[in-house]
């Protein structure tokens, strides 16, 4: 606690001018509306000053909890007062490269980044039109829907490693993409910055028409009308949560404001005013009781804080294997989505 306060503090000093918001509740920065406040989400304006907010978090020994659209996190009643969230909001860059490669910043929405695709002529993201995360989160847990994955586009991966301050370009095949998973959500510290990803050309219309074929499924299958944080498990090996759920008669079973969905049961909705602990207590249950009838041991897709936040002690630098980054920010020629 006195760490953070301390970075907190010299944060304050070395970037006036960077928005850092005290205390403020989470219930405004996730999908689900649930949450205390936290005690700091500092929001910088590019790279270089999120790059100066690691290093002032490494020399307290702290490491970064990165928020992006908060899409998947069910965040405690009693706050967070020992954490800084660092959020990747304003990272808005997107443009061609010059090999006709889509470059955008962590803080760029899956839905934009698809639009942009499709206008470019770019097939490959239809599925990620409706995904309401961001690239940084979207690589971070490998973001999939309707068959399709973000490491069937990404390219690299462009990562501050918080131990050395160091630069990384990882190309996709050291992400360790899996199913929701990737090397980044495996270890602290490694904050993602940007992605490439390398697309086939396509015909524009036939590319929207996908993504609006893909939308209205979503819209006709899934409670998009209610705060969630999608779906609520992973998808157990040989099984489909949402089938098991209902095979046990759990949907549309409440826990106060927590809801699991009546129009789909993988995922847990609030239907007004749901608490953290009637979410949690709501998903524990239905977890228990599909083991209980069915043997099969449901995952959770959402991320339940708190963390562990402290700076891992990592020897040898995990990074080595990875590929050292040119400058991100020397080579910007080419189409930009703001065009």
């Amino acid at each position: 606690m006195e760490n953070l306060e301390l970075a907190i503090q010299e944060i304050k000093r070395a970037l006036p001018g960077m928005t850092l918001l005290e205390n403020e509740p989470m219930s405004r920065h996730t999908s689900f509306r649930i949450g205390g406040a936290v005690r700091a989400i500092a929001v910088p304006s590019d790279m270089t000053s999120l790059s100066h907010i690691c290093d002032i978090l490494k020399q307290h020994e702290l490491a970064p909890f990165v928020l992006g659209n908060g899409t998947n996190l069910l965040c405690p009643d009693e706050g967070l007062q020992d954490l800084l969230m660092l959020s990747t909001e304003k990272l808005q860059r997107l443009y061609l490269l010059p090999d006709g490669a889509i470059y955008a910043e962590a803080g760029v929405s899956l839905s934009r980044l698809a639009s942009f695709a499709q206008q470019n002529g770019l097939k490959g993201l239809e599925f990620a039109s409706g995904i309401p995360g961001t690239v940084g989160g979207g690589c971070f847990i490998n973001a999939g829907a309707y068959g399709g994955e973000l490491k069937d586009v990404v390219e690299s991966v462009v990562c501050l490693y918080v131990g050395d301050q160091g630069l990384y370009e990882v190309a996709a095949a050291n992400c360790e993409f899996g199913y929701r998973q990737s090397w980044f959500s495996k270890h602290a510290g490694a904050v993602i910055l940007s992605a490439v990803f390398r697309l086939e050309a396509g015909d524009p219309e036939e590319i929207a028409a996908k993504m609006r074929e893909l939308n209205e499924k979503r819209r006709d299958k899934q409670p998009l009308e209610l705060p969630s944080a999608g779906s609520a498990f992973k998808r157990p090996e040989g099984h489909f949560a949402a089938a098991l759920i209902d095979q046990c008669g759990l949907k549309g079973y409440r826990n106060g404001g927590a809801q699991v969905s009546e129009k789909h049961a993988g995922f847990v909705v609030n239907v007004g005013g749901a608490t953290a602990h009637e979410v949690y207590d709501l998903m524990m249950h239905v977890r228990n009781t599909v083991f209980r009838e069915t043997g099969v041991q449901l995952e959770p897709e959402v991320i339940i804080l708190p963390p562990d936040y402290k700076l891992e002690d990592h020897s040898p630098n995990p990074m080595r294997n990875r590929v050292t980054l040119n400058d991100p920010n020397a080579e910007e020629s080419g189409k930009t989505a703001e065009e």
